[in-house]
């Protein structure tokens, strides 16, 4: 039994669920889809619905088969269902997986040896690179060529795709093509498939070998997706080819997560599915049971600030606090905050592991790893890896490996700082993980050699080095290059530590957390600096709705007016997200909750407006000059812990924008208090002595 559920009583596995997952759970229709919104238990839904088809005799689980997009999720489905009591294992695997295992199968009854897999695709690369620019990034390269695989896109074809999808790929797109022509050679002349060649080779064999093609739709009659509008045309061109002309197909997807475009995912087949499979149905799960209301009303109006009519979800959790939105005025001093608000979150007697801090990018990670680091709080960079895979990073250490170590990083500073040329970056040996290649593609806008985000990358690497030199007294470079990875990979994969994770909003999809702190929400990074299409931009909003809905209890937002890459100190401004968060916790914290978010975002943003003098969110026109800053620091440590005392969001107390104004007149009466805007006399009366009392010690 599961969840006090008799698996073999199909009514016990509608007990517990809502009018909805009910349907989509006992449908009888098929071709079936579900709109699974995030929190909505969609995984609860499909298990349950594989069970009652069982249990009611419309489907074999033998025959069924159940397609992931990673191997944890199919080994999480496999145990819900066979908690479930279901007599039979039922085959659940990725796309690849399954792909792999029925064409071993095909070559061993052909008498066939199977060809070599090649698991390292930018090695494979680098000798059909041009000779001028071998020291390109043969990952971004492969990037490309998986792209071109996903959408089914062959070297004639991939100069007018790629310009049509606004990719922006590392050298000319005639060159690209040219490599995809020649990566195909090379691979056919060694006898070696790709993971993509997998796909590409069971489609071929389902669309011209009956006998094949009859033996795997025998095999598996009964189709379950989850996370269907992650599938690629060329992952639905498969699915097609299982299926042949049969319909007892269920997707579960939701639109509202659909982050994986750059990689080649199509959402069109979740959003038009009554067009590619007519006759179907569909069933919509809008109950959410995982956020409180406060941060669920908070994604919904992320959503409705953008184009379309996305559905917003109902919350079914307890109430919770309004979402905090926090400035500082170095990413160093946001780390830091990052690290104190963690700490303050730490009840007695609850994990560590009930918070997370998410990040664009993974360039980010390793400044708030040494903040977690030296406040003595427990915490893992989930998704390291990806970092150590960027070419930037593995050029890094094999300048240290070199060394000497002075020498050495002072060529990394210079790289960092921009005063390199591209061209002197080699690429790395080992392939990105999914969630790296989306978080890592540099600015071609910026002409500083790296772009932004690699020299980010290369910063953390200077930072941890000159962090091991101070701690070793007889530093090598070897000692140094191991260091490093072994720091930043500390703890991944060790899921059952007591740690807050540190993670890419990528990577935390699918994963949730009763605090989460979102950090770094600066234009550049959130959105992405790279994302210049209607499209990217949509895909971007799409992405911070993901990481907002991460958080079940708590949601803490902050950015840094400076940001520093490899010395080079870059002016931030605040993300245009946030001031959409900013404008919803507003409208929230007035009691409201409205149906219509867009109109009621829109309504309060002129509210503000002519509140802050023309300004919204946390945005002002000039900075704060260098003289000030101490003191508006000052401030806003008083401010955090005045608004702990009272048990409210730090805004409620004062917002920025009166902080600074504090600063710059430093009031020393009352009286001068009161003219400044942001005070009136009841917030004189309560905090003014207070604040003074800050002016005066701090300010003077």
């Amino acid at each position: 039994m599961v969840d006090g559920v008799d698996g073999t009583d199909p009514d016990a596995l509608l007990a517990g669920l809502n009018p909805a997952q009910a349907e989509a759970v006992r449908s009888p229709a098929a071709p079936l889809c579900i709109h699974a919104g995030a929190g909505s238990g969609k995984t609860r839904v499909l298990t349950r619905r594989i069970a009652h088809r069982v249990v009611t005799e419309q489907a074999d689980a033998r025959h069924v088969l159940a397609l992931t997009f990673t191997r944890k999720a199919a080994g999480e489905m496999r145990r819900r269902l066979r908690r479930l009591q279901l007599r039979d294992e039922v085959a659940a695997g990725t796309f690849h997986a399954i792909a792999y295992a029925q064409l071993r199968s095909r070559w061993a009854d052909q008498g066939r040896e199977a060809p070599t897999l090649l698991d390292r695709k930018a090695r494979f690369l680098v000798p059909l690179l041009p000779r001028q620019k071998r020291r390109v990034s043969a990952m971004e390269v492969a990037t490309e060529l998986e792209w071109a695989s996903a959408r089914m896109v062959t070297a004639d074809g991939y100069p007018e795709a790629a310009d049509a999808a606004g990719r922006r790929p590392p050298l000319p797109p005639e060159q690209i093509a040219r490599i995809i022509d020649g990566y195909g050679q090379r691979k056919r002349e060694q006898r070696k498939i790709d993971f993509d060649d997998l796909l590409r080779l069971c489609i071929r064999g389902l669309e011209t070998d009956t006998e094949f093609a009859a033996a795997q739709r025998w095999r598996f009659r009964h189709l379950y997706v989850d996370e269907f509008q992650d599938v690629n045309p060329l992952q639905f061109r498969l699915l097609k080819g299982w299926l042949g002309d049969r319909a007892d197909l269920c997707v579960v997807g939701d639109p509202n997560q659909a982050i994986y475009a750059w990689n080649g995912a199509d959402a069109r087949y979740l959003d038009r599915f009554d067009h590619e499979f007519p006759g179907g149905e569909l069933v919509r799960l809008d109950d959410n049971y995982r956020s409180s209301p406060q941060i669920l009303a908070t994604a919904n109006a992320v959503l409705a600030a953008g184009p379309g009519a996305p559905r917003s979800l109902r919350p079914h959790a307890p109430d919770g606090p309004l979402p905090v939105i926090t400035s500082h005025t170095t990413d160093q001093a946001e780390a830091a905050a990052v690290a104190r608000t963690a700490r303050d979150r730490h009840r007695p007697g609850t994990p560590w592991s009930e918070q997370a801090v998410l990040v664009r990018t993974n360039g980010q990670a390793a400044l708030l790893s040494e903040a977690f680091t030296d406040a003595k709080i427990p915490h893992r960079l989930k998704g390291a890896s990806g970092l150590l895979d960027r070419a930037e990073v593995q050029e890094a250490l094999r300048t240290l490996d070199r060394g000497p170590l002075e020498a050495a990083l002072s060529d990394l500073e210079a790289m960092a700082a921009g005063r390199v040329d591209p061209e002197e970056v080699e690429q790395p040996a080992v392939p990105r993980p999914a969630e790296a290649q989306a978080d890592a593609v540099a600015d071609p806008a910026d002409d500083h050699g790296l772009g932004e985000q690699r020299r980010a990358n290369v910063s953390a690497i200077v930072r941890l080095s000159r962090e091991y030199l101070a701690l070793e007294p007889s530093p090598t470079g070897a000692g140094l290059v191991s260091w490093i990875r072994s720091t930043l990979r500390a703890g991944e994969g060790d899921s059952g530590r007591d740690a807050v994770d540190i993670v890419t909003f990528h990577a935390a999809k699918g994963l949730e957390w009763p605090v989460v702190h979102l950090a770094g929400m600066e234009d550049g990074l959130v959105p992405i600096g790279h994302a210049k299409t209607p499209e990217a931009k949509a895909e971007e909003r799409r992405l911070v709705y993901v990481a907002v809905t991460r958080a079940e209890r708590e949601l803490h937002c902050s950015w840094a007016e400076r940001r520093n890459f490899g010395g080079r100190v870059s002016d931030r401004a605040p993300s245009p997200y946030l001031t959409t968060i900013e404008r919803a916790v507003d409208i929230l914290g007035r009691g409201e909750e409205p149906a219509d978010w867009r109109t009621h975002l829109a309504e309060n943003r002129r509210t503000l407006r002519a509140k802050d003098g023309g300004r919204t969110g946390h945005r002002r026109a000039d900075p704060v000059p260098v003289q000030d800053r101490a003191l508006v620091e000052a401030l806003k440590s008083w401010r955090h812990q005045a608004a702990r005392a009272a048990d409210v969001p730090a805004f409620v107390v004062f917002d920025d924008a009166t902080l600074e104004a504090v600063a710059a007149a430093r009031p020393s009466s009352s009286g001068e208090l009161t003219a400044i805007d942001g005070f009136g006399a009841v917030k004189t009366e309560r905090f003014g002595e207070q604040v003074l009392d800050v002016v005066r010690t701090t300010g003077r």
